[in-house]
């Protein structure tokens, strides 16, 4: 390692300092990984713009920043956290502050026979051998240096564990809250969701913060679901305007099994999300549905691979961006059909805003077929207000302003209306309308 970059090294030493204060860390075969994995990050190093997949995305704000494990000294009262809760309806609750669980916050509730859902770091103690057998070959696909920091450092996070034609009725909220009372903190949250055959749930991620403090939250999300299976997957990332979010979500589906995705990304300065699902089996349906808003100088990217390696799997990706200001957004999207995989159905389409001149959005929806006799589409779009739909409200007797408003509402409400969950498709729409300029205004004539 003596040939690695400062910044590089910067984590390899921060690893030796802690390693073996992590959680796990008495287990031989967690601290293999975990030295396998920090090894693998000092291969790979901070991905570069040569590197096809970061060529729009500029890391440098994070690798001149010396961000150091977060420790579990932050104290958070219940009203503090209480305002993130979906208030509208019943959740098993699980808080992590600034990186670690808060069993005082938290409230799992009562589950279903055979249910599990509890902090990561309480499960590598308690019941070791079931995450043995989880991990087993979850940590040999660090594609990338974040990943790669995430199985080394791994502190903390939430295990979902469903059992065969295990229902639970009311969503799974895990909230993720950043306090910003210590400088320049990182977090590696883990959360693993393993849903047997037949199994049905709702999780929901929300990532939040307290104030507007700088820090770099480093996530990784891995899902199982088993055959027949049905997952509703909810990414909410809310978080401070100066935070550093990557993300990466993984999903395993086994046949005829359902993995639906709704992720939205509204806070940030920098933000990546990675997800990647594979279609293993026969009659695997999977939707993956995103929406971000940007402004000032925020940069947000999503990268997407759907594998389609059986045949008559499903596969529906719709993804929306608004930009202002001089704000960045990036798309990639990537469906590969492989050979035998026949009668495929793929659809792929990410459509973008812009509300200024200076902002700019970088878009590749991807398709590789190999295989015959599927139906497949991709598409991008970029543009600005529609002037005659402008010219239309206007003679209605709305003012210019709240006009591009409710045309930016409009655009957006697409995706949060395909979202089952009604608090949170209510308070999603509440998030987009106070990022409106003009929002009570807008507000008037929608509600």
């Amino acid at each position: 390692m003596s040939d690695v970059s400062p910044s590089v090294r910067h984590y390899v030493d921060q690893f030796e300092r802690v390693a073996g204060s992590l959680p796990g860390s008495d287990l031989p075969w967690l601290r293999a990984r975990r030295e396998s994995a920090i090894e693998r990050f000092s291969e790979l190093g901070f991905p570069t713009r040569r590197n096809e997949a970061w060529k729009y995305t500029r890391l440098a704000p994070i690798e001149k920043r010396a961000f150091v494990p977060a420790a579990a000294t932050s104290e958070v009262s219940s009203a503090e956290v209480e305002r993130f809760y979906l208030s509208e309806t019943d959740c098993h609750h699980l808080v992590f502050v600034d990186g670690h669980y808060s069993a005082p916050l938290s409230s799992p509730g009562e589950l279903p026979a055979g249910v599990l859902i509890e902090d990561l770091s309480g499960a590598l103690e308690r019941t070791p051998e079931l995450l043995a057998e989880i991990f087993a070959d979850g940590d040999s696909e660090n594609r990338h240096a974040f990943s790669a920091l995430n199985s080394a450092f791994m502190h903390d996070g939430a295990l979902v564990k469903l059992p065969k034609d295990g229902v639970v009725s009311y969503p799974i909220h895990l909230i993720f809250v950043a306090t910003g009372k210590q400088d320049d903190f990182v977090t590696n949250p883990r959360v693993v969701i393993h849903a047997d055959r037949g199994s049905r749930a709702a999780i929901v991620e929300s990532y939040v913060s307290l104030n507007d403090a700088v820090y770099f939250n480093n996530m990784r999300t891995d899902v199982t679901v088993g055959a027949s299976a049905c997952i509703e997957h909810y990414k909410l990332q809310r978080e401070s305007r100066k935070a550093f979010h990557i993300s990466e979500l993984r999903v395993h589906q086994a046949a005829a099994s359902a993995f639906h995705s709704h992720s939205f990304s509204f806070g940030g300065a920098l933000v990546r999300n990675d997800i990647r699902v594979g279609l293993d089996a026969e009659d695997a349906t999977c939707t993956l549905n995103g929406l971000f808003l940007a402004d000032g100088r925020q940069h947000v990217d999503y990268h997407t691979y759907i594998d389609h390696r059986q045949p008559r799997c499903v596969s529906q990706e719709l993804y929306k961006g608004i930009l202002s200001g001089r704000a960045r957004g990036v798309f990639n999207g990537a469906v590969y059909v492989h050979p035998g995989a026949i009668k495929t159905d793929a659809h792929q389409s990410n459509n973008n805003l812009l509300l200024s001149r200076d902002a700019e959005i970088d878009t590749k929806p991807q398709l590789e077929i190999y295989a015959d006799d599927v139906k497949c589409s991709h598409g991008a779009t970029i543009g600005q207000l529609d002037e005659n739909m402008l010219f239309y409200l206007r003679s209605r007797g709305i003012q210019e302003q709240s006009a591009r408003g409710l045309l930016v509402y409009g655009f957006a409400r697409d995706i949060i209306d395909r979202i089952e969950v009604n608090a949170i498709r209510n308070r999603l729409a509440e998030s987009l309308l106070r990022w409106l300029p003009h929002a009570d205004q807008v507000r008037k004539i929608v509600q």
